[in-house]
């Protein structure tokens, strides 16, 4: 992993110059969240944090403290508190692959101030990315419903990062597997592909391309059939090739169909394949791909087996930022925990204050979660079955509701900087178990029924007390 200690924007640095100053012994906490889902949806899967733990701890090295000094913005002092940094901020997240809501705290950060500051912009970029990239894949797979989704997007990432990651997070989000070796060599899952247009068109004619491709691949002959015409000459030519291959003890995987009329070429296509004698042979559909589209194709009722989901997955181009936010929630001076909030007059943009934990809260013996719960870190919510909460949403009408008979499941767990990194199919496991815990209303693309996050009332009463204080 390369040092990316300097991944960050100027004035972090500018502050954590004046913090080094004014406060070098008060300690902060510091929340990352969000307040909007993207594409009007739900939740978001959380993502990156294995990517956090790669890059922590970091330190700056001999030619950073060079760039620094020809930049002639701080002194002697500043840059030997570089030269001489050791970590030491203590991080708590929500496990990757975990449906988060607006508001909760996705990951917390405690430490020296002046550190704290400068880890804003390196976590952000990471959370909000992979968040994002793994929230629109779950989407996508929610849509294709039992039907793998191929990730088929690096090309047309927004860089080799976002392909790389972007990959690994798709696959928490719910793909089976990927088309970039790289991220399935780093990440240890499937890599999978047919061939492009090229393939057909250098060589002298389709059916040639296909039994050359044939005598390279006989067990994984999939064939991309538009590139000249579906129905008249590709699927023609992939089912003569078809008929060779398992005359040689060989069974075809299937078709690819990247263009066209796809709900009318799929039913074609599938009689066609059936009617030669081939009712198992796949039918894999590319071309811009989204969950709506997804949707109305199986909704047409098009026989389609796999869906290769490129640009739009790899960008989540529909809603292409998670504006996940770091923001700073208490200060420790001398021994004591001060809160601290913003203020605004968008009352959606108050922040919550003080070191948190947030809960998912489940019937009672059951595995029916029906609400989260945010509560100050020393409130003995675990232990409790009946309280008074307030909507965490700022906008909601009824404020205050009386939760009872439920157990209550903390989220932000310590991060361990050694810990070795999961296999993302693993967590694609966990996330698919947690996301059906929640209530079904909240899953569906269109319209989802809002999943209510709470406050305790002591917190609420404390964010109120900043409010009305300030």
């Amino acid at each position: 992993m390369r040092n990316l200690s300097l991944l960050t924007d100027l004035y972090e640095f500018s502050m954590a110059n004046g913090f080094q100053k004014d406060m070098l012994e008060t300690r902060a906490t510091f929340d990352i969240f969000f307040r909007k889902v993207p594409d009007q949806g739900s939740f978001v899967i959380t993502a990156g944090l294995q990517q956090i733990i790669d890059a922590l701890p970091f330190s700056f090295t001999p030619e950073d403290i060079d760039y620094f000094r020809s930049l002639h913005l701080w002194g002697d002092d500043f840059l030997d508190f570089l030269a001489n940094f050791k970590f030491d901020c203590h991080l708590r997240a929500i496990p990757e692959g975990t449906p988060v809501f607006p508001r909760e705290s996705l990951m917390t950060v405690e430490g020296p101030i002046a550190q704290a500051q400068l880890l804003e912009t390196l976590l952000l970029t990471i959370l909000n990315h992979e968040s994002l990239i793994a929230t629109k894949a779950r989407r996508i797979t929610f849509a294709a419903g039992d039907r793998p989704i191929m990730e088929f997007g690096a090309r047309r990432a927004q860089g080799p990062d976002s392909a790389i990651y972007g990959a690994r997070a798709a696959v928490i989000g719910g793909a089976a597997s990927t088309s970039n070796v790289l991220a399935g060599k780093l990440f240890n899952v499937p890599v999978a592909g047919t061939m492009a247009h090229s393939w057909i068109e250098a060589y002298p004619d389709e059916l040639t391309a296909f039994r050359q491709w044939a005598k390279y691949y006989p067990d994984n002959s999939a064939l991309l059939v538009d590139t000249y015409d579906v129905l008249s000459s590709g699927v023609p030519n992939a089912i003569t090739v078809f008929k060779e291959l398992r005359a040689k003890g060989h069974e075809p995987v299937g078709i690819r169909i990247d263009s066209g009329d796809i709900a009318s070429l799929s039913r074609q296509a599938r009689k066609l394949l059936d009617d030669a004698g081939f009712p198992k042979a796949k039918i894999t559909i590319s071309n811009a791909l989204d969950e709506n589209i997804i949707e109305s194709l199986l909704h047409q009722g098009a026989p389609i087996d796999n869906f290769g989901v490129g640009e739009k997955l790899i960008t989540s181009s529909s809603s292409p930022v998670l504006s996940g936010v770091y923001k700073l929630a208490a200060i420790e001076e001398d021994g004591k925990l001060i809160p601290k909030i913003k203020i605004s007059d968008s009352r959606e943009k108050v922040t919550i204050p003080g070191q948190k934990q947030v809960y998912r809260l489940y019937r009672h013996n059951t595995n029916d979660a029906f609400a989260d719960l945010i509560a100050l870190i020393d409130e003995p919510v675990a232990d409790q079955h009946e309280l008074n909460a307030y909507d965490s949403n700022p906008l909601s009408v009824n404020k205050v509701q009386k939760l009872n008979d439920f157990d209550a499941v903390p989220l932000l767990q310590p991060v361990d900087l050694n810990q070795h990194a999961s296999n993302p199919l693993d967590i694609q496991t966990f996330s698919k178990q947690a996301i059906a815990e929640l209530p079904d209303e909240t899953k569906r693309l269109t319209n989802p029924d809002t999943y209510h996050v709470y406050m305790t009332t002591k917190l609420a009463e404390l964010q109120d007390e900043l409010v009305n204080g300030n």
